[in-house]
């Protein structure tokens, strides 16, 4: 297939220029991430994850980020998933944000520490019953035989839990958090001259701001 026919030009956006940046990257990323719930799209709080073996063999997908503040990025899963064991003995990661139509893109690179109970319990507490019924259903990133054994696993989780007033969460389940050392925004321009901005963070808990070329 030849995709030379998908190619498009960017909008002017206005760029992104150093003396309007935000210092702290937390603080521009909280600017962009208001300016893509604000322009109504399109899960805004969707995010790329990407890991690695120990060996650096990377896998990346798609989750949903459920929280940020100057701490970093948060988001839930099964601990023995394939990305809960490849962090479990890599903890190096990075975060991918795409906004299409804002021609924006701001990609994070950390470490990742798992969240405490106290803060698993209550994000576990604040899901719909159907959702805590699923992790109980499912382990994540395992074989099996077909989609009956779903199925036939929530009916179970239903029925366990059916006199129960409140769900309690698998004790193989919870949070993470990605703790930045590197941010990069980018945003689309004309003619294909995009704007990088690199923050990367210093020895005495500052960030340095560069600009790349495109």
């Amino acid at each position: 297939m030849n995709t030379h026919q998908l190619r498009r030009e960017y909008a002017a956006h206005g760029g992104l220029i150093e003396k309007t940046a935000a210092k702290n990257p937390f603080e521009q990323f909280e600017k962009w991430f208001a300016d893509a719930v604000a322009a109504e799209l399109d899960l805004p709080d969707a995010m790329t994850l990407a890991t690695a073996t120990r060996d650096g063999i990377p896998s990346a997908r798609m989750v949903v980020l459920r929280g940020f503040n100057a701490n970093g990025f948060c988001f839930y899963t099964d601990y023995d998933s394939q990305k809960g064991r490849e962090l479990a003995r890599n903890p190096h990661a990075a975060l991918v944000f795409y906004w299409r139509e804002l021609d924006r893109q701001v990609r994070s690179v950390g470490t990742v520490q798992k969240m405490s109970v106290e803060e698993s319990d209550a994000y576990f507490a604040s899901r719909p019953i159907g959702s805590q019924l699923a992790v109980w259903a499912v382990r994540q990133s395992r074989v099996i035989a077909g989609r009956e054994h779903l199925t036939a696993g929530f009916a179970h989780a239903e029925r366990m839990y059916a006199d129960e007033g409140d769900i309690p969460r698998p004790p193989d389940w919870g949070g993470y958090r990605l703790v930045p050392t590197l941010f990069e925004f980018w945003q689309g321009c004309p003619n294909r001259l995009h704007d990088r901005l690199c923050y990367t963070l210093q020895s005495d808990g500052s960030w340095k701001m560069t600009r790349l070329s495109p």
